[in-house]
């Protein structure tokens, strides 16, 4: 049976500012639905790696080689990665991608407003 993605009412926008994530009871396992820095999108709230929900993990940053810096390293993508749970591996809100394998992946839907309010299409 092939299934059709329909899209679903979210929240308002006034209810996602930017920072925050709301989590919808669609499919098997949800869907977290962020907005970035003032962009909003959408994943599955289930790591790839062992089944954890994602939507649940820390959101911030990650950590990035800096050569010209006394400690290595530089903060990136704040409020961008999602770090699971049980195992804090990182993904990349915008795309799916797992930072540190870009290979391995979670799902990704889209996310639109219309007259000020949120819909995710799954």
């Amino acid at each position: 049976m092939i299934r059709v993605p329909q899209r679903r009412f979210v929240c308002s926008l006034d209810e996602l500012p930017p920072g925050a994530m709301k989590l919808v009871d669609i499919g098997k396992f949800g869907v977290g639905v962020y907005n970035v820095r003032g962009s909003l999108y959408a994943i599955v709230n289930y790591c790839s790696h062992e089944g954890a929900p994602l939507c649940l993990g820390l959101l911030g940053g990650t950590n990035e080689p800096a050569p010209d810096r006394p400690d290595g390293v530089r903060r990136v993508r704040d409020g961008q990665i999602v770090r699971c749970p049980w195992h804090n591996w990182e993904f990349d809100i915008t795309t799916g991608r797992n930072v540190a394998d870009p290979s391995r992946r979670v799902r990704t839907y889209q996310v639109d407003v219309t007259d000020g309010e949120v819909f995710v299409t799954a």
